[in-house]
């Protein structure tokens, strides 16, 4: 080989081996090691899921232009996975069961790898069934690299403090869901947000009660769980530990980078030190914006800046759940604390009479007139205290947006200034391709709190197909939320514009909290191929149906699923699950009980009642029906009756249209329909194999105080019954009534 060929080859190896260091990207791994374990957060032991031994789960951190290789270690009895919330990424690694991926088998490892190509406040989660719920949550933080052309200085290169909400419950999380779509009042009582007749007119709020059930609504909630304790980075209270590297002295900012991974629960920010700077949302950097307070929605994250205050001090930072049952916290500074002010009670029959208002006979929120969106009126205003209005006329100029509410700026209430989507603006330029072709859809949130349902357009995700998507259309949706819960929408592997009256600089986000009434509207270009999740953020609303898939047209197979036409079928019946219920009443003349199996539509139940002697006798009835409608307050069914007393020979019965009545020895089949009347009565009317006619009118569950609910039945055949249960725990109670073929009764009720 000649000199100059030698010199030329190692010049060209050279070459290569500085270009490969200079640009290989920096492989970054993690192994997380998903593992059962016990946890105390009230004084009893409770199962919870940890990730190398902790919860939350460890804070991931990359910087942008790292390659992520996480090693999910699944030591669970169960399948499980890691959804990389707010993250660009190939569809495959986006971490959905039966989507984008199998589960997780047990003592198996499922490896994800991805390019970081973004940075911010992300957060990752268990995307399986509700073990976000007990420990699958935690940070994950993407910095920017030195040389990012828009690194902020005074902002980005604040010291930061991760944090990351969440809330605890001792119940088994499923149990929660079943509780929700039964009705249960325990989690009411627990608050004490039970609103019942006898509190009604003790603050004088007879009438707005009456009203409140007479459009067939249930109590006014603003959240629907209860729950044992709140946490920020696993701990109820903590103070904020800096590394030596980070050089906090008094007067220093420093960035807080908060994940709300709450599974249901809404919390207001509030600081002992004064003001909060809002910089970014959702990962995405925004122009700096002061306010007193915010509210971050389930799953959204914001990164603030405050204040460390003087020697000897350290001041609260505070995190108060929606319904302001209790709080968690961080100490910020080092000495004597400085608390945050409390958040008073919620008026919840100021709300409860608000909601009237909003509300028409067939459970549709009224056109009242208003340009509602981006936050800028929260329904909500009328029960805090701390927010002075129009309370008592509950009229909406008692809810004025202010001078301000159409052009972005910000609005106060009371002194009180309280962040919005309209006052959030991008550093840059947002705006989508132009020459893009645009697909316009539009989704009404719907659902109805007496059933526990939650849908897009009525219908739940088993009910629909996938949205088709072309490659690089711009997608632009329109939200109108059609019910009385707030929905935080999250769309999978993208960041959509939250259209606002910034242009062109309209803020870039993944979430958006849709507030009841409100009209919003957000779009993306779908430039990102496969199958994208888009839902309700809140747990249990997902998990009741509250979600779509957008799928890319002619889309490449996914290797992690050979078949995605039965994978999809099951991610359907996921979220639209049977919930069952049992309840037995042992009293002193006979035994009295029901059970239920039903999902989103479909129900079917028996109820029995069960005498000590032959003159009781016993008769059971059972129904399989299917609700109709986006309230459900129509369900036809067909029925199977089956009855013995002994009667006197002579004695003939006849009900109420002169027909020889068989309510005494009956085995027919039936066809009927149960229909919900104002008052929340339930009228059934129903036809025997053998002609006879049923009418019956019922209500079970009527609030007379907080914990003693009457009932009472009355039917065509001449049947009757009054009672009263006193609800003394969870699953247990104390029932008196008297009933017309048994007598009176007095006894125990056990229920499920």
């Amino acid at each position: 080989m000649k000199l100059d060929s030698f010199k030329l080859l190692l010049l060209t190896v050279f070459i290569l081996l500085v270009s490969t260091s200079i640009f290989a990207q920096k492989v970054v791994r993690y192994d997380l090691y998903v593992k059962d374990t016990i946890v105390n957060f009230t004084g009893k032991e409770k199962r919870a899921i940890a990730v190398n031994g902790q919860i939350p789960m460890p804070t991931l951190t990359f910087t942008e232009g790292d390659t992520a290789e996480i090693h999910v270690h699944n030591q669970l009895n169960e399948g499980t996975s890691m959804h990389w919330h707010g993250l660009y990424l190939p569809n495959k690694e986006d971490g959905v069961p039966y989507l984008t991926q199998m589960p997780i088998e047990p003592n198996t490892t499922h490896v994800y790898r991805f390019p970081i190509i973004q940075n911010g406040t992300h957060w990752y989660h268990s995307h399986s069934g509700l073990q976000e719920q007990i420990g699958m949550y935690g940070s994950m933080i993407l910095k920017k690299r030195d040389d990012d052309p828009t690194f902020r200085k005074g902002i980005d290169d604040l010291p930061t403090v991760p944090i990351i909400l969440s809330e605890w419950t001792d119940y088994n999380p499923e149990n929660v869901h079943r509780m929700l779509h039964i009705g249960s009042d325990w989690f009411a009582i627990k608050k004490g947000t039970t609103q019942s007749y006898a509190e009604a007119i003790k603050s004088g709020h007879f009438k707005t009660k009456i009203t409140n059930e007479w459009k067939r609504m249930l109590a006014m909630d603003v959240s629907d769980i209860y729950y044992d304790k709140f946490l920020i980075n696993g701990k109820n209270e903590s103070t904020a530990v800096f590394s030596p590297s980070q050089s906090i002295g008094a007067g220093s900012k420093v960035r807080l980078k908060i994940s709300n991974g709450g599974a249901s629960s809404y919390f207001w920010l509030t600081y002992a030190g004064g003001k909060i700077t809002v910089v970014a949302s959702d990962g995405n950097d925004v122009d700096p914006v002061e306010v007193d307070r915010l509210i971050i929605g389930v799953s959204e994250t914001y990164d603030v800046v405050v204040t460390i205050p003087e020697e000897g001090t350290s001041y609260e930072f505070l995190a108060t759940p929606e319904d302001r049952s209790k709080s968690a916290s961080i100490n910020l500074g080092s000495g004597s604390k400085q608390p945050a002010p409390l958040l008073p009670m919620l008026r919840y029959f100021e709300g409860m009479k608000m909601m009237n208002n909003m509300m028409d006979m067939q459970g549709n929120m009224k056109d009242m007139g208003m340009d509602m969106s981006l936050q800028q009126m929260d329904m909500n205003k009328v029960m805090y205290p701390e927010i002075s209005g129009d309370v008592e006329g509950m009229n909406m100029q008692g809810m004025d947006q202010g001078p301000n509410h159409h052009d972005g700026h910000s609005v106060k209430d009371s002194g009180i200034l309280t962040l919005n989507y309209a006052m959030l603006k991008s550093p840059t330029q947002t705006s989508l391709p132009p020459d893009a072709p645009v697909r316009e859809l539009r989704f009404e949130l719907t659902g109805n709190m007496n059933r526990f349902v939650w849908s897009l357009d009525n219908k739940v995700l088993a009910e629909t197909d996938k949205i088709l998507i072309k490659n690089g259309e711009n997608v632009r949706i329109t939200l109108f939320n059609n019910s009385m819960m707030r929905h935080p929408m999250h769309l999978h592997g993208h960041d959509f514009r939250v259209i606002n009256s910034q242009g062109d600089f309209a803020p870039l986000k993944n979430v958006i909290d849709v507030m009841p009434m409100e009209t919003n509207v957000i779009e993306y270009n779908a430039n990102l191929e496969g199958d994208w999740f888009f839902h309700c953020h809140i747990l249990y609303h997902m998990m009741s149906g509250m979600n779509r898939v957008f799928s890319t047209e002619n889309q490449a197979p996914n290797p992690l699923l050979p078949n995605k036409e039965w994978a999809y079928k099951k991610l359907q019946r996921e979220s639209n699950q049977m919930h069952f219920s049992v309840q037995n009443d042992f009293a002193t003349n006979g035994n009295d009980g029901m059970f239920m199996f039903q999902n989103a539509r479909w129900s079917m139940g028996t109820e029995w009642r069960l005498g000590y002697n032959d003159a009781n006798g016993y008769e059971t009835e059972t129904h399989v029906g299917r609700y109709i409608g986006r309230m459900q307050w129509l369900m036809p069914f067909v029925g199977f009756d089956w009855r013995y007393r002994v009667l006197d020979a002579n004695e003939v019965e006849e009900n109420i249209f002169g027909q020889r009545t068989t309510k005494d020895n009956r085995r027919q089949f039936s066809l009927g329909v149960a229909y919900t009347l104002p008052m929340l009565l339930v009228l059934q009317t129903e036809v025997y194999h053998d002609g006879n006619v049923r009418i019956q009118l019922r209500r079970e569950d009527i609030p007379v105080t907080k914990r003693i609910r009457a009932g009472f039945m009355v039917n065509t055949d001449k049947e009757y019954m009054v009672g009263l249960n006193y609800i003394a725990g969870k699953n247990f109670g104390f029932r008196t009534h008297y009933d017309s073929d048994m007598g009176f009764g007095l006894g125990v009720r056990l229920n499920y």
